[in-house]
């Protein structure tokens, strides 16, 4: 199996930076459009446990735009083949001192685009 194929993981870097900047401006379709429209898509969040590509879409539609705003670190993206990757990141917000968040997500190549398969998302003391 072919690691980080050159073309391949620019692509998944572009969908990433993609759902990062729709998450700064809450910008809840592309969000919804980065996630796979799929029943056997997950998202485990900070405070929430979502199954499927509809629950997802409500938790997004229903959430605050306030203190979305983030910086981003050591963000890890590795492709595997020419039709799966993982992106990891730390994330630091204004509004959680003390605090450091992570993301994983698993991406994989539709015949529409990049999705994301599954997400997690957690906070943990900054250490």
């Amino acid at each position: 199996m072919d690691i980080n194929l050159p073309d391949v993981k620019t692509e998944v870097e572009a969908a990433f930076a993609r759902y990062e900047t729709a998450l700064m401006s809450n910008d809840v379709d592309t969000l919804q459009a980065l996630f796979w429209d799929s029943p056997h898509t997950i998202r485990y969040g900070i405070g929430e446990n979502l199954y499927g590509h509809h629950e997802i879409g409500a938790f997004r539609a229903a959430r605050s735009p306030a203190g979305l705003a983030r910086t981003i670190s050591r963000t890890v993206i590795t492709t595997y083949g020419r039709d799966s990757a993982t992106a990891s990141t730390l994330f630091h917000r204004e509004t959680v001192p003390g605090k450091v968040g992570r993301q994983m997500q698993t991406w994989v190549r539709m015949p529409a685009g990049w999705r994301i398969v599954a997400a997690h998302v957690s906070v943990i003391d900054n250490r």
